[in-house]
């Protein structure tokens, strides 16, 4: 039997918790003054500058593969990295980051509902309850009865948030073998950086940067080492396993392990910023697991039992969108 599922499931966490780590290491540069955009724009052009030369290496001789994806790349880098960022910074700066975070995880529900309208097919019981537990726990895990507050334009942009999250998950999902992960996340981040440099400069995404020290795990850190941790294993690792992980297992699937990462935001909270996680924050982690186990095991019982040993040899299924 393939261990390919096990081994997606393995490679989505991974990319759950490179994401994960980002909110604290970005907290630290912003305490000391650093506008969202400014930290936004560092972490996606370092990763374009990071990726840049795997991108020429893999594409030596193979350009057209690039010009025959470029729409594709395009619309990945604006819509599912820069207009993401754009959208949900913007929520934070009207709402707290616990309803940000909440409005932009709602994708996998989004994402149920999209992939219902365009199959006609409503998702079977099993799903349905993922979707309710994995939520469920996600409002535990934000202990959102703190000093949470809602405001109808931030509501709009963590909406749009989720809608960008979405495009992300379908689009990793259906990139082919003729497109590899490390081209798709390179060729995004370019396209990205190019789009927030663009953001930048008009000041609708602001940049402010501070080049003094930040505190980390209690103690005191050059800026270079949360800039350096958002480049490398926040962007550039993260993304690469975010699309290999949905190639292997499919957007649905792949966008509920991706609950995950605010459990491990979380925890990369208390051990980087000392803000130690509740009794009932870790009862959502428990919920977000199972509810992704709920729809792992209902896209495996919708296989008829001759054909099993081949889906499991396949990524789950998608309905992929029409090529651009």
């Amino acid at each position: 039997m393939s261990l390919r599922p096990t081994a997606g499931l393995w490679i989505a966490l991974v990319s759950a918790a490179t994401f994960g780590v980002s909110g604290p290491f970005a907290k630290s540069l912003l305490e000391i003054g650093w506008s969202p955009g400014a930290a936004v724009g560092l972490r996606i052009g370092g990763a374009a500058v990071v990726l840049l030369v795997p991108v020429l290496i893999i594409l030596r001789g193979r350009w057209s593969t690039l010009r025959g994806n470029a729409l594709t790349i395009a619309i990945y880098g604006t819509t599912a990295i820069a207009l993401c960022q754009l959208f949900y910074f913007n929520a934070v700066q009207r709402m707290s980051v616990g309803v940000s975070l909440l409005l932009e995880y709602l994708a996998p529900v989004l994402l149920v509902g999209f992939l219902w309208l365009r199959s006609r097919t409503a998702p079977r019981v099993l799903t349905v309850i993922g979707s309710v537990t994995a939520i469920l726990g996600l409002l535990l895990v934000l202990d959102l009865t703190g000093d949470a507050r809602l405001d109808p334009v931030g509501v709009l942009f963590g909406l749009a948030a989720a809608v960008c999250l979405v495009v992300f998950f379908l689009m990793s999902a259906r990139v082919d073998d003729t497109l590899p992960p490390i081209v798709m996340a390179g060729g995004g981040m370019v396209v990205a950086a190019a789009t927030i440099l663009l953001l930048g400069l008009t000041n609708i995404m602001p940049f402010r940067f501070v080049f003094s020290d930040v505190q980390l795990a209690g103690g005191t850190y050059s800026w270079i080492v949360p800039v350096a941790v958002l480049v490398l294993v926040a962007t550039v690792a993260a993304y690469v396993t975010g699309i290999l992980a949905a190639q292997r297992l499919g957007s649905k699937v792949a966008s509920f392990v991706a609950l995950t990462e605010v459990m491990f935001a979380v925890l990369a909270a208390w051990l980087i910023l000392g803000e130690l996680p509740g009794p009932v924050q870790l009862v959502g982690g428990l919920l977000i697991v199972a509810g992704v186990v709920c729809v792992r095991v209902d896209e495996l019982r919708s296989v008829p039992d001759g054909e099993l040993e081949t889906a499991l040899d396949q990524p789950n299924p998608v309905e992929p969108l029409p090529r651009p």
